[in-house]
């Protein structure tokens, strides 16, 4: 099995001079990028000791990038941080890891409060820290531990998913095998690198020899001015990115001839969306589904464009390869093609549980090895894998996972409100948004602006609600008491076919 350093050492040997990264001004051979990741072991072995967490809180950059493979490649365990996420999260993500350093490019607030050592990447500090720090290259195993990568949690609290060197590498093996790199192409990340759509097929461009041309964030016309400038032949976008880009490209065209692939995945995307990126792009479109504790790749489908007038237009493909799906009844047995049920999927890219969550990774992990996604699909006669519904009560906006508890618990400190139920409705720009009902206590006036901004101070932004509607009559119940949101949800998607992807 192989690590983190294995595409590292075969790129400097195989493909020295070669661009590995470009990102603003900074281009690196492979080489360097070789060397760098050396000398992030020496400077972590200055400020840690093997196995500690180190947590990364920064956008998109060369050093992220030299940072994803150097801090696992140095035996420690790397801590992507969402930078979107309020003070509150921050603090829990750290804390909930027992990171010794945090590394940051802006000012880390409390943070600095609940780490060892802080390392900033805006002042100079860590370029002057890694040009003082010798090469290295410990011991490391591919069952050791890469990195705690968190994603929300059903309770409120996030879960830190434990992903090995093997699971991180075994997914590069799965993308490779399904939509293979060539040592010519030249992708662009342009998803945020704390997600894992952005790093989805990192360590695959070393392997091969491919570049790596990074945008520190997202802005539609700076990544159409890439696409034409560095002849970048694919690149991953989450819906929202594809559909802005789309526009930019609709009103002003840039030449994007280049474009082989771009791929989509994270959060549900419209048809229309797939027809107006086929039209403009001219290229092949690529539907990726996963998720983080799959390191994330389950399923794709190849030349989507081609079937946007056909059933399977709604499907999201069939098992990578390396990636086994099951559709599971209630009782954990094998349900027959075309009846929905909870979508299993097992292989090696499958993550070694939840960090320190035992009863949490034994509920997600069947057999040890089938992890159960929470959503609800079925498989035609030919294994392709259409969702239909999800069990765990999350939306997806803007591939950003939102749990619905959790924004209920915030809606809850309000003292006006009696009682809140959170769900997505559609929406054209993020796939889906974040709506709440609320039922107001007697005599209490409670206006959406309000409610909205008392959210904003505990939980990220695309966590907050975007819309709110008020009731005077209490939510629908099922005999237990459960909230039937299905009743509350369904005017909003009347009409909508792509309700989940």
């Amino acid at each position: 099995m192989y690590t983190m350093r294995d595409p590292i050492r075969r790129a400097a040997r195989l493909y020295a001079d070669r661009e590995a990264v470009v990102c603003g001004d900074t281009r690196r051979t492979f080489t360097e990028l070789g060397v760098r990741v050396r000398q992030v072991a020496g400077l972590l072995e200055s400020v840690t000791g093997p196995g500690d967490r180190v947590a990364l809180w920064a956008l998109n950059s060369d050093h992220y990038l030299e940072l994803f493979f150097g801090i696992p490649c140095a035996g420690r365990a790397i801590v992507p941080h969402n930078t979107r996420w309020a003070e509150r999260e921050l603090a829990y993500a750290t804390e909930d890891a027992g990171a010794k350093v945090l590394i940051c490019d802006r000012d880390p607030g409390a943070l600095a409060d609940l780490v060892e050592r802080v390392i900033r990447l805006d002042t100079g500090e860590y370029d002057d820290m890694l040009t003082a720090s010798e090469e290295m290259e410990p011991d490391i195993s591919p069952d050791s531990l890469a990195g705690l990568f968190y994603t929300g949690g059903t309770t409120g609290a996030s879960k830190g998913v434990m992903l090995t060197h093997a699971n991180l590498m075994a997914n590069a093996i799965h993308t490779q095998l399904a939509q293979p790199i060539l040592i010519d192409d030249r992708y662009l990340t342009v998803a945020p690198m704390f997600h894992a759509a952005g790093v989805y097929c990192a360590a695959v461009l070393p392997l091969v020899g491919a570049c790596n041309v990074i945008l520190p964030a997202f802005d539609p016309a700076s990544a159409l001015d890439t696409i034409a400038s560095e002849a970048i032949t694919g690149a991953i976008a989450v819906p929202a990115m594809l559909a802005a880009m789309c526009e930019t490209q609709a009103v002003s065209p840039r030449d994007v001839s280049t474009l082989k692939w771009i791929s989509h995945g994270a959060s549900p995307i419209a048809l229309e969306v797939l027809r107006r990126a086929d039209e403009l792009f001219a290229c092949e479109l690529i539907h990726l589904y996963g998720a983080t504790e799959l390191s994330p790749l389950a399923t794709i489908f190849r030349h989507e464009e081609q079937f946007l007038d056909d059933p399977r237009a709604k499907s999201c493909g069939q098992p990578a390869p390396g990636v086994d799906v099951r559709i599971l009844a209630t009782d954990g047995s094998d349900l027959p093609v075309g009846q929905s049920g909870e979508v299993a999927v097992r292989g090696p890219n499958v993550m070694v549980g939840y960090w320190n969550k035992p009863e949490q990774t034994q509920a997600a992990l069947v057999d040890g090895s089938w992890y159960l996604t929470g959503d609800v699909g079925h498989v035609d006669s030919d294994g392709y894998l259409f969702l239909v519904d999800r069990a765990k009560d999350m939306i997806v906006s803007g591939g950003e996972n939102v749990y619905c508890t959790e924004v209920e618990d915030v809606l809850y400190t309000h003292p006006g409100v009696l009682e809140a139920t959170v769900f997505a409705i559609p929406d054209e720009q993020w796939g889906e948004a974040v709506h709440a009902v609320v039922v107001p206590r007697d005599g209490v006036s409670i206006d959406e602006s309000g409610l909205i901004a008392h959210c904003r101070g505990s939980i990220a932004g695309y966590k907050t609600p975007k819309s709110i509607s008020f009731q005077s009559e209490e939510l629908p119940k099922s005999g237990p008491g459960k909230v039937l949101k299905r009743l509350l949800r369904e005017p909003y998607w009347d009409g909508h076919d792509r309700a989940i992807n």
